[in-house]
């Protein structure tokens, strides 16, 4: 790989899946690939499970590591070009990417959208103007439409967990929550199961109520249900995650009761393994009965975003040698 944005810079998601629990049981085995090798992490918003894997994963391959929050460190960045900056930023990104890769072998970058204009935020404008300047290989730590580390992540913890001959079904369900979020973990993880469907790895449902329908560039193949119960029979893992509207970008639509995940819902299932991205708004989102429960995946799934973060690092470092 020359980057890590989205599944279709992989070009083995199978083998980058068994690269990754390689990694697991042996962590240290390839840390002689990152020494005297630098990845910076650009933060423009908060993080936990991202920047804690990924600087752990870049440690464990014998990298450095360096941080920037630019959000509370950095300059306000200007990203029009023609523009005679007067007003309140401080640097374009042309120079501020173009210099983080002269101190970087590597960087990773993490944004969120606006939700505001849908244009703006899909067109990745930000993202890919800095992976454009900075000229060292770029992975994402999310962006406004994907969250890649965090999908591989998921797709890893499905093989480790999955024992049986048949393909397990997995069911994309929708939740509730106080406000608008992002539509990049759902378009990512939508992304990457689509993929798995496609070489045979899953079968893949999508539930959602009606007008919460993500892109369809991100659903190819997938199956969309707008009845959560439907959509639970015979699950074998239930990925839970609120997204807000794309077609009515960025809004809370209202929607009907009965969409959080519970104990009673988990009975429709195939004794489902449950899984979130984190974090987690307990008994809104997702029961604690589920969170605290046998079926729950959310922390053993969290382990696994430092062996996806480390396989992505590996394959990037070979790639520099």
């Amino acid at each position: 790989m020359k980057q890590f944005t989205s599944v279709h810079d992989v070009a083995d998601v199978e083998q980058l899946v068994k690269d990754a629990l390689s990694l697991k049981s042996n962590p240290y085995s390839d840390k002689q690939l990152g020494e005297n090798k630098t990845l910076g992490l650009v933060f423009l918003n908060p993080s936990l499970r991202t920047r804690l894997s990924t600087q752990k994963a870049a440690i464990n391959l014998g990298m450095s590591v360096m941080v920037m929050n630019m959000d509370k460190d950095g300059w306000a960045l200007e990203t029009q070009d023609g523009v005679v900056m007067n007003g309140s930023t401080v640097e374009h990104i042309r120079e501020a990417a173009a210099v983080m890769g002269q101190y970087c072998d590597i960087l990773g970058l993490r944004s969120f959208p606006k939700l505001k204009d849908r244009e703006e935020d899909y067109s990745e404008d930000f993202f890919n103007k800095f992976v454009s300047y900075c000229g060292v290989p770029v992975v994402s730590l999310e962006s406004a439409t994907r969250h890649p580390l965090q999908s591989l992540a998921d797709l890893v913890t499905i093989k480790e967990t999955w024992k049986a001959e048949a393909k397990p079904k997995v069911v994309l369900a929708w939740a509730p929550h106080v406000k608008a979020l992002p539509q990049a973990v759902p378009n990512s993880f939508a992304e990457w199961m689509c993929k798995a469907q496609e070489l045979g790895m899953v079968d893949f449902t999508i539930a959602q109520p009606e007008g919460f329908e993500l892109n369809e560039d991100f659903t190819p193949g997938a199956q969309i249900v707008h009845n959560i119960d439907e959509a639970l029979q015979g699950a074998d893992y239930v990925y839970v995650k609120n997204w807000s509207s794309y077609s009515s970008y960025g809004q809370v639509l209202p929607y009907p009761e009965g969409w959080m995940m519970n104990n009673e819902k988990l009975a429709l299932t195939n004794d489902a393994k449950v899984m979130h991205c984190l974090p987690v708004r307990r008994d809104l989102e997702l029961s604690s009965e589920i969170l605290d429960g046998p079926n729950s995946l959310v922390i053993h799934e969290a382990g696994n975003r430092l062996w996806a973060a480390q396989a992505v690092l590996k394959d990037l470092l070979q790639s520099l040698s």
